[in-house]
């Protein structure tokens, strides 16, 4: 229902019934007949040339132009996509400022949290009771004895590791290592694959679908003011 009695649907109604009053009115009735006439030629016109935009009628050649040229629409969508928002030089600008503003381009908080410390302290017993002085650790108690230096060994590496990756030593080092050029080139490869593939999947219908929701509806209004002025229109023709 909301999409028949829409902006298209009243407008030609309304001239349809200003048709009608023309017929029955007592005065000025070839004036309204004039102005009737000349709206729903507007608006009708102007209807019909939307409806050709989104759907081919056969015999008219140039319908249908959305749907047919949807091929042209991907790439458009494509190169806006790649060439004003995402090139190269946008994404290297975004990950220098975010390195001159000091925020953190790769966090290494969650790698830190991933290490196995449990595992290094079983590594440093290994070796010391391989070298030598294994024997003589043997001789107090053996790897027993090194258990109690568990806890404060894994909070020294801890603090140790941490330390490492805040130095500026180490954050010099890494931003030398990140190539934000190299950074950039690859982050476009991934969003152009991305777009490749999901315009790929777009049809002329699923096209058409996408066009229609973003202009059809204002587009009534070109059938409304078809209408206005092809009323006006009707007038001036009627008094010259």
């Amino acid at each position: 229902m909301k999409k028949i009695f829409n902006k298209s649907f009243i407008t030609n109604f309304l001239a349809a019934l200003i048709i009608a009053a023309g017929y029955f009115s007592p005065v000025y009735g070839e004036l309204i007949k004039t102005i009737g006439f000349f709206a729903l030629s507007g608006a009708l016109t102007n209807w019909i040339a939307i409806h050709m935009l989104f759907e081919k009628v056969p015999l008219l050649y140039g319908s249908g132009i959305i749907p047919n040229r949807f091929e042209e629409f991907k790439d458009s969508i494509k190169d806006l996509m790649m060439h004003q928002f995402f090139t190269v030089e946008n994404v290297e600008q975004f990950i220098e400022t975010e390195e001159q503003q000091g925020d953190k381009v790769l966090n290494l908080e969650p790698l830190l949290a991933a290490v196995d410390y449990d595992r290094i302290f079983e590594g440093l017993i290994s070796s010391i009771m391989e070298s030598s002085f294994g024997a003589m650790l043997q001789m107090m108690g053996g790897e027993e004895a090194l258990i109690p230096l568990k806890e404060p060994f894994t909070a020294k590496i801890q603090v140790t590791l941490t330390e490492m990756v805040e130095s500026d030593k180490f954050k010099a080092a890494l931003k030398q290592g990140l190539n934000a050029h190299q950074i950039g080139e690859d982050i476009i490869s991934k969003i152009e694959t991305v777009i490749d593939k999901r315009l790929a999947e777009l049809t002329p219908e699923l096209v058409k679908e996408m066009v229609q929701k973003i202009i059809r509806e204002h587009l009534g209004w070109l059938v409304v003011w078809g209408g206005f002025f092809g009323g006006l229109m009707g007038a001036a023709f009627y008094f010259v």
